[in-house]
């Protein structure tokens, strides 16, 4: 594979030579035809800038530029660990390594500051490493920033792109490495794990030595005491032990000794500890808040729930006409509102929006060239951070199984029309949610007739052509409305509540059902959900029966539910927490400081960041007043201090 990738090289430069032969024979023309070959050159920059844009579609704040030198690795992915087997001339320029030196290896090389050290230099990002070996692991493709160094030692930043080629099987055969370098001003002095395994064994030489003549027994011997796990490096501890434990786990085995609980205080360690514990999405949409906070006090806060409160949050703007039965989702830090119920039953087609980013939020309608028809009783999801999507609901005509995608993102925002397959019923008061950020779960409802439905459909809106596709199962709870559907776990879904069928009466239900979709034969099942008792109280506590009630799923995979239409006496506004991935589930209640919304429905209140529940309309009870909202803060908030 070396003399190819010679022999291909030596092919450039003889082609080049034939280049500047064809170069001197233009440059005796030019005199007689300068303005046709200006004519020529601004042609081929217009090809040129053609091929750019239909070659490379980039987004802003993508890493690859046409005018960048740019550093290509071809590995074999169907060899133990993915060795070179081709680089191109930039690598080789840029890195300093001749093509013959890499070919075999792997490309982890360039994290060695010295061609001969056995690890990876210690400012290398070990976050960045782990997501690399994640992403060849599952065949993804990658994107970011590396810390690499050429052979001579000079430090390099590696902007990098992993894409994944597949065969006709479906196969990973090769992974491309597109690479653009750039020079690198940091301090190498600087490390950014604590290096504490050679001075553990420092002291240990040094107390053996010390003691020796007490016990008798040769320094040898002292070491064969040592927890052999005390042993592995820094590196190996972090990405291969600490790394895959929970976040309340790291935080406990941080009191063994003074080394293991330096480690667990790394950022880089607590973020991987995180993402393997809540998921990259999780760990995405977490990301701002870790800015101020910290990994480490994030986990704690969202595991223990030690900082939850309620707020209240004045906006300005205005929701008009005025309107119950909307539907409202967070799109990042923004909140979009779509249609509902104006006066005398009039469904509204119009959207809204709610940038919480602003210095001053107020709510402003979206200008859309194309809106679905009116509707109430719908669902609105988001999907992939920007995306909006509605389905199903009850319009002027009656109702509705059309689904409408929004891209809030984009210059004209437009909403389109997502046809394929045999659609749902159509259905109002069912509920929805998402799951690995593209595909839309609905589950139940109501028809035109009355009927309560009970089917589970979902929908891939990545693919060219969605198609609906009903899940089948061998069972499934009774037929409701006014349920609501929670992800765990990414692909395991909650359903809870709602107004369900039992026998010919139709009563408010606090039973809980899971069913796992990334299963190939996937099956609800009822959760068997004791009430958790204190010892200082021997009353049991579990939700009431409700619908149309509040249920956030925490960054943790818990689950937290509040308000509702609820019978008899019983408070909206107590909140009760179920973790539905424990072997033996419970029902806890929560007790939050500040003063809670009056009233809470589950269609009006949005999740922002994984840490922030906004309840639109919640305090007078009247979903139309949209400029007091009640904020449920499970983390400190960024701006506390202010």
């Amino acid at each position: 594979m070396g003399e190819e990738v010679m022999q291909s090289s030596g092919k450039r430069q003889r082609f080049s030579k034939d280049e500047e032969g064809k170069r001197q024979e233009m440059e005796e023309q030019e005199e007689d035809d300068d303005a046709d070959e200006e004519e020529e050159e601004e042609e081929e920059e217009e090809e040129e800038e053609e091929e750019e844009e239909s070659e490379l579609p980039l987004k802003p704040g993508l890493l690859y530029y046409p005018t960048t030198p740019t550093s290509f690795v071809v590995s074999d992915a169907l060899e133990p660990d993915f060795p070179i087997i081709y680089v191109n001339k930039v690598f080789e320029i840029f890195t300093g390594y001749r093509a013959d030196e890499v070919l075999g290896r792997n490309c982890r090389f360039l994290q060695f500051r010295d061609p001969r050290a056995q690890r990876r230099h210690p400012l290398v990002d070990p976050f960045v490493v782990s997501e690399i070996q994640r992403c060849l692991e599952e065949g993804n493709e990658f994107q970011g920033e590396l810390l690499n160094f050429r052979k001579d030692g000079t430090p390099l930043v590696n902007r990098l792109k992993l894409a994944p080629i597949h065969d006709d099987d479906g196969i990973v055969t090769h992974i491309i490495g597109i690479q653009v370098f750039s020079e690198a001003k940091l301090d190498l002095n600087r490390v950014s794990y604590p290096v504490f395994k050679e001075t553990c064994n420092q002291q240990l030489d040094q107390s053996a030595n010390k003691y020796s003549h007490l016990s008798g027994n040769p320094p040898f011997s002292q070491h064969q005491e040592i927890c052999g796990i005390l042993q592995l490096s820094d590196e190996v501890m972090a990405h291969n032990i600490l790394s895959r434990l929970t976040p309340r786990d790291v935080a406990s085995i941080g009191s063994v000794c003074r080394r293991i609980r330096q480690l667990t205080k790394n950022e880089h360690v607590r973020k991987m500890v995180c993402q393997n514990a809540w998921g990259r999405e999780v760990t995405g949409t977490l990301e701002m808040m870790t800015k101020k906070l910290g990994w480490g006090r994030l986990a704690r806060e969202l595991t223990t729930l030690e900082a939850i409160c309620w707020r209240k949050l004045t906006v300005g703007g205005a929701v008009e006409p005025s309107r119950c039965n909307f539907s409202a989702c967070a799109a990042g830090n923004r909140l979009v509102l779509f249609g509902g119920e104006g006066v005398n039953m009039q469904p509204m087609d119009d959207t809204f929006v709610l940038n919480l980013d602003a210095a001053n939020p107020e709510w402003q309608r979206v200008s859309v060239e194309s809106s679905p028809p009116g509707r109430w009783g719908h669902t609105l999801s988001c999907l992939n951070g920007s995306w909006l999507v509605v389905f199903g609901g009850c319009g002027r005509q009656g109702l509705l199984n059309d689904v409408f995608v929004l891209d809030l993102d984009a210059k004209q925002p437009t909403w389109k029309e997502v046809s394929g397959g045999t659609p749902p019923l159509p259905r109002s008061w069912h509920s929805s949610c998402t799951i690995d950020g593209s595909k839309l779960v609905v589950s139940g409802g109501c028809t035109d007739a009355g009927v309560l439905l009970s089917d589970t459909y979902l929908l891939d809106l990545t693919t060219d052509k969605p198609m609906w596709k009903e899940i089948p199962t061998s069972w499934a709870p009774p037929s409701r409305l006014g349920h609501s559907l929670s992800v765990y776990g990414r692909t395991k879904v909650l359903m809870f509540g709602g107004l369900a069928k039992s026998g010919n009466l139709r009563l408010r239900s606090g039973e809980a059902y899971t069913i796992d979709l990334d299963d190939e034969e996937p099956q609800w099942r009822q959760l068997d959900c004791s009430a958790f008792t204190s010892l200082s109280s021997q009353n049991a506590v579990v939700p009431p029966p409700r619908l149309d009630h509040v249920a956030v799923s925490m960054p943790c995979g818990r689950i937290i539910i509040f308000g509702g239409s609820i019978s008899g006496l019983h408070s909206p506004s107590q909140l009760f927490l179920l973790d539905p991935s424990e072997e033996k589930p419970s029902w806890s209640t929560l007790n939050v400081p500040g003063q809670p919304p009056k009233f809470a429905w589950g269609h009006s209140t949005c999740v922002v960041g994984g840490t922030r529940v906004l309840v639109l309309g919640g305090h007078t009870g009247e979903e139309w007043i949209l400029n007091e909202l009640q904020e449920l803060c499970l983390a400190s908030r960024q701006d506390s201090d202010s």
